[in-house]
């Protein structure tokens, strides 16, 4: 599949944007880690899971472009696929200190699962039959019920995500339409966790999910320029995230 320019930004006709692909999964790796580190060892500052919610719309951001990059979707979809297998068991031991748990599925599915429904709408758009669009329709009715009912890692917001980067991307304006978006899943709609602050005397909350909208911030200083490292370094990432689980599962109930 082609290259094509990389999203709008309000950096977009400067030369600000110097924030390469590999720099970007560096960065959501580095947040991630912080988040997952405060949640083993629970006597560390809040402000690292704070952090922590900054790295999904990044992941989610490199999903759309890599579609866009890949030459070969499929092996993409199975590359997720794979790596989400390998890292359930990290995961529920790190959550749940369980073998199993059928009740919340690592954040590799979710990835996938956008990862399905991009490659679904981009299908759409390029053959646009009343049987093709009917057919696509019904698939991504089912994507969205499956990030329901199998409770991957930030479910059907995670899988909006990256609908939203990836439909957005040639938008006039799209960091606009971008952090309108991102407010609304993150701040309006998101429920969980909240933060309190104080503003004139008059106490606010926000869901502490409402910091992952800085996640733009990296992401409009994105230059498009895709990855060039070798596999070794391209599998590293992916590894990453069921290895270092276990390590922090280990830490946390042997040390």
């Amino acid at each position: 599949m082609r290259e094509k320019l990389p999203c709008n930004s309000p950096f977009e006709k400067t030369k600000l944007r110097f924030i390469s692909s590999d720099i970007l999964k560096l960065l959501a790796v580095l947040f991630m880690l912080c988040d997952h580190v405060w949640a083993t060892v629970m006597t560390l500052p809040d402000y690292l899971t704070y952090i922590g919610r900054v790295a999904f719309p990044i992941f989610a951001f490199l999903i759309a472009e890599g579609f866009l990059h890949t030459k070969n979707v499929r092996k993409y979809m199975l590359r997720l696929l794979l790596f989400a297998v390998i890292s359930e068991i990290p995961f529920n031991l790190f959550y749940s200190s369980r073998v199993f748990n059928p009740f919340h599925q690592n954040v590799m599915f979710t990835l996938l699962l956008g990862l399905c429904a991009i490659s679904l709408i981009a299908k759409m758009k390029s053959k646009r039959t009343f049987k093709n669009i009917f057919l696509s329709s019904l698939l991504l009715l089912l994507i969205a019920l499956l990030s329901v009912i199998t409770f991957p890692d930030y479910g059907f917001y995670g899988v909006l995500m990256v609908v939203i980067f990836y439909v957005l991307r040639d938008f006039p304006f799209a960091f606009l339409a971008q952090l309108v978006a991102m407010v609304l899943i993150n701040i309006v709609l998101f429920e969980g966790q909240v933060f309190m602050f104080s503003v004139f005397s008059h106490h606010v909350e926000i869901p502490v999910q409402g910091f992952a909208v800085l996640s733009l911030i990296p992401i409009w200083f994105y230059n498009g320029k895709k990855a060039k490292t070798g596999r070794i370094l391209q599998y590293g990432f992916y590894a990453f995230y069921p290895l270092h689980m276990l390590i922090l599962y280990f830490i946390r109930y042997f040390a």
